[in-house]
């Protein structure tokens, strides 16, 4: 197991220790139980000693007792510390999932964090369990059960050198060989989270587009890839049985043809076969439980692997050490000279962006699809961190200042509107857990979602489905800018965030936004110029630059790129 790994492994080394000592108990007792059997078979039932045969038959139930109980104890402690490690484990990824940057996420992709998550960690959860159980026990069942056996007859030591090695040998074969198979089973798993995954999301636009045959072979692709891979590693791991019991039973009757021979010459007693048979079967079955362990640790490598590439991604967006607490009080945004390069892009998406958005004003931003106006306004909240320039709030650098501070001065409204499992209400509070119902209607109504939201059975306790399914893309626009205003924030960033929305809709929400927002700094990116023609300043963005900057009046005379805009979507005679 890796050292990041063991790191998780530390608070539980006690109960480890407890299990290590619980199966030395247990196996120890084991040990004697087929002597004392050879002695009750030889000294009691051979000359008939009544009481030889209860004396060693007391003795022979002390100790299964004591091996019960060692070994029942064992299995709690065992599963409780691999339990935890599970959970703890768990928690870690999520931990530093959460402080990813949108870049980290998109490395990895959703369904394979997910994967990380769950499955992963319960492959490396199941090695520890099986380890505690048997990386004592096996071991001492092994050595002593050999020891024991040439203890009874040393004659017959060659059988048990020949069953192991023979067993030994199938056992590394099959695992060479599934190895690999562990792999692509995690892949598989991976990419069939994936498919499904964008199936599910998107299962309105396949059944738009009656794509629904398309999708359902593209599922029996990845189902089916998965499927053959698992049972290629079943094949190869199931081989291991059978082999297992012809090794064990091809063991126990040499040892009865020759040690019955040797019982006809009497160089051997029948207890001490019987108990040469019973050791010869404990040293195969601690090796048959090392097997198991050896079948789980190749896969459980292959996924610690990967849950080490998560716990060991750090953030492109580092939080600051000291950063800022105080001072965000104006909701002032200033770009500087900012540009932006996503990794391995031969281009900036951004270049030299300097504008300012001031408190009590509200600026657009306009431009083509892929001019970049998204990532621009993903740069305030730190989603990414500029690759040059500054991006300043309040006058102080955002690489400078605490997360926490930075995200509650700003309230973001995202291109495509997320709402979560639960209620209206429970969405609302993401933007203030104290919020009270009187605040919650008044942002609703601000919003424009008052009427359906009081239409809604339940109303602010109305269910909301994951994702926001269950309510219309208007809807799901108006309930995300009311859980932004919620939250009463000193910087407003609206990223498309009216798109869904009639024209009607569209102004009643912007005239009621200017008085709530009055205060505030107010970041609007939109496609109409209905949404921002209003706007103190309007910033108009072609191909990561700025083309223009100023009224729309002024932008109307000396900028060719927002004329165009604005020719496209009125006659002429409106737009002046």
């Amino acid at each position: 197991m890796t050292r990041t790994l063991r790191t998780y492994l530390r608070p539980y080394v006690g109960p480890l220790v407890a299990v290590v000592l619980l199966q030395l108990l247990s196996s120890g007792a084991s040990l004697f139980l087929p002597t004392l059997n050879a002695r009750i078979i030889d000294e009691g039932v051979a000359v008939g000693d009544i009481g030889a045969i209860w004396r060693l038959g007391a003795l022979m139930l002390g100790l299964t007792v004591v091996q019960i109980i060692g070994q029942a104890s064992a299995i709690y402690f065992g599963a409780r510390t691999a339990m935890g490690f599970g959970r703890d484990l768990r928690a870690a990824i999520f931990d530093r999932v959460l402080s990813f940057s949108a870049r980290e996420v998109s490395q990895f992709g959703a369904p394979s964090l997910i994967t990380r998550t769950t499955n992963d960690v319960q492959q490396v959860q199941q090695l520890v369990m099986m380890t505690a159980f048997m990386i004592v026990g096996a071991p001492i069942m092994m050595a002593g059960g050999l020891f024991m056996a040439l203890r009874e007859d040393i004659g017959l030591s060659w059988l048990v050198a020949v069953a192991v090695l023979g067993m030994g040998a199938v056992i590394i074969v099959i695992l060479l060989q599934a190895l690999p198979l562990f792999r692509q089973l995690q892949t598989r798993i991976d990419t069939l989270n994936r498919v499904l995954r964008e199936q599910i999301s998107g299962l309105r636009v396949i059944r738009a587009f009656v794509r629904e045959p398309h999708e359902a072979a593209r599922f029996e692709r990845a189902n089916g890839d998965l499927t053959t891979t698992s049972l290629r590693v079943g094949r190869r791991m199931l081989t291991f049985f059978p082999v297992v019991q012809l090794v064990m039973a091809t063991s126990s009757v040499g040892v009865m043809w020759f040690g019955g021979l040797r019982v006809d010459a009497g160089e051997m007693q029948i207890g001490q076969l019987t108990a040469f048979v019973q050791y010869l079967t404990m040293i195969l079955m601690s090796v048959m439980m090392s097997t198991m362990l050896l079948m789980i640790a190749p896969r459980a490598q292959v996924c610690a692997v990967r849950i080490q590439e998560v716990l060991r991604t750090s953030s492109s967006v580092v939080p600051p050490t000291d950063g800022v607490r105080e001072g965000l009080s104006h909701g002032e945004v200033r770009l500087d000279h900012v540009t932006f390069s996503y990794p391995g892009a031969e281009v900036p998406v951004l270049s030299e962006i300097s504008f300012t958005v001031r408190a009590g004003e509200t600026t657009g931003i306009i431009g083509s699809t892929g001019s970049g106006k998204s990532t621009l306004i993903s740069l305030i909240p730190r989603l990414f961190d500029a690759t040059g320039g500054r991006v300043l709030v309040d006058g102080v650098d955002v690489r400078a200042l605490d997360p926490e501070v930075l995200w509650t001065s700003i309230g973001l409204v995202p291109q495509r509107p997320y709402l979560f499992t639960g209620t209206v209400a429970s969405n609302l509070r993401y933007g203030n857990p104290e919020a009270t119902d009187e605040e919650l209607w008044h942002a609703l109504e601000v919003a424009q979602a008052r009427d359906f939201v009081e239409s809604m059975p339940g109303q602010l306790n109305a269910p909301i489905a994951q994702g926001g399914t269950n309510v219309s893309g208007g809807q799901r626009q108006r309930l995300s800018i009311a859980r932004a205003l919620v939250r009463r924030p000193n910087v407003y960033l609206f990223d498309d965030s009216f798109s869904a929305l009639d024209v009607a809709t569209d102004a009643r929400l912007r005239a009621a936004l200017a008085s709530e927002t009055a205060d505030a700094a107010v970041v609007i990116v939109g496609q109409r110029i209905a949404t921002i023609r209003d706007a103190d300043q309007i910033v108009v963005l072609d191909d990561g630059r700025i083309e223009g900057i100023g009224t729309h009046e002024h932008l109307l005379a000396t900028c060719p790129t927002y004329a165009e805009i604005v020719e496209s979507q009125f006659k002429a005679e409106e737009a002046a």
